[in-house]
């Protein structure tokens, strides 16, 4: 060991003298420059804000995790039974969530946790039964898994297996989900196809500030233990006017956000974006006019409103960034094939992340970006 340390610190040696030999000699500044290392841009999406709301009073420019602090501050403000735990969330988060809210409201109702996934689900179905609002974060939606028992058999089931009697319904779990452009496998993954299986339970995943705090509202008020998805690559990216003080935006209602005749493009979070980007290549490329819904809320979803859509225009195209097999696109394929299969002009299309692991360096290839999705709306148009 010692001998190949003693080789290779000679090797460093001589190929630094050599270095320094070539410098001396006026021959450095000949050589030719280094080619500059190819950038990356900063997302595979462009986020167009709302526009600003006008029915809940004051706004204020926020971005995703602005707003989401303001949502728990006016919950804190408002219930004082309800308390914001989990893995640093005291000194403001990772993401910075919480900043600010501990020495607002004390370290008594915003608190850490021990690094424990299931122990913070399970101290929050307590807190829950008990009838005070809980607030859990689990630091990256790829770490919520050791706490899968305790969501799925337990806050899940618990209203039905005591006939009513008791229920965690104020349990609200908060965790940062979805690709961020450097994230690889543990901290880029969108488990929200897990959870559909579940009863018992609600699953949402805003597009934007604005949405995001009314969501997260609802989800806390909500009397069903919610899991609340927030895509972490918006939290700085997206920015628009956001109401001061609280309001509500209803859970299973999906939000069309612009009418069409030949194509339903339906997604939730971050790739609402990609798919709205998607629509408008269509119409100036092809002339295609395309339906354009945010899914808003995974369970219970909302069936009502995209069957409509797909009744209209007869083409179906659903994208999100997990992988295609067993994804919730398949839920919605499946649901759409038994409720408009007579109005159908096209096979439904599903543009979603490859069977692999999330990859690092590759994740521009992986995920399902917007020339994917036109690429296979461009086929469903030629059918």
């Amino acid at each position: 060991m010692a001998a190949r340390t003693g080789l290779a610190l000679r090797g460093a040696l001589a190929s630094g003298a050599a270095a320094a030999a070539v410098r001396r000699g006026g021959l450095w500044s000949r050589l030719p420059p280094l080619p500059a290392a190819p950038r990356r841009s900063a997302a595979h999406f462009s986020f167009q804000p709302d526009p600003a709301p006008s029915a809940y009073g004051q706004t204020q420019k926020m971005n995703l995790f602005q707003s989401i602090t303001s949502a728990l501050d006016n919950t804190l403000a408002k219930d004082p039974t309800a308390v914001i735990f989990g893995e640093d969330v005291a000194f403001g988060g990772v993401f910075r969530c919480t900043v600010g809210l501990r020495d607002k409201y004390g370290k008594d109702r915003v608190f850490n946790t021990p690094l424990c996934e299931q122990g913070i689900v399970g101290f929050g179905i307590g807190v829950a039964v008990t009838g005070a609002t809980a607030i859990a974060e689990i630091q990256f939606a790829d770490y919520i898994f050791p706490a899968f028992d305790q969501i799925v058999n337990e806050a899940a089931k618990y209203r039905y297996r005591s006939g009513d009697l008791f229920n965690c319904g104020n349990l609200t779990i908060r965790a940062p989900w979805g690709c961020v452009g450097h994230g690889a496998l543990y901290h880029s993954q969108s488990p929200e196809a897990f959870f559909a299986h579940c009863p018992g339970i609600k699953i949402v995943i805003p597009r934007s500030p604005l949405q995001a705090k009314g969501l997260l509202l609802s989800c806390i008020e909500d009397k069903n233990p919610c899991i609340f998805f927030e895509p972490k690559i918006l939290y700085r990216a997206a920015v628009e006017q956001v109401p001061v003080e609280p309001y509500n935006i209803p859970l299973s209602q999906a939000e069309v956000l612009q009418t069409g005749s030949d194509v339903t493009l339906v997604a939730w979070g971050t790739q609402v974006h990609v798919i709205k980007e998607v629509a408008a290549m269509a119409q100036e490329k092809l002339g295609v006019s395309c339906e354009v819904i945010d899914l808003r809320t995974i369970l219970p979803w909302d069936t009502e409103t995209v069957c409509k859509s797909v009744a209209k225009t007869g083409r179906l195209l659903i994208s999100h960034e997990a992988p295609l097999t067993g994804g919730f696109a398949s839920e919605i394929s499946s649901t759409v094939q038994e409720e408009c299969f007579l109005n159908l002009e096209a096979p439904i299309s599903r543009v979603c992340g490859y069977d692999t692991p999330f990859p690092h360096i590759f994740e521009p290839f992986y995920i399902p970006d917007k020339w994917k999705c036109y690429d296979a709306l461009r086929k469903m148009i030629n059918y």
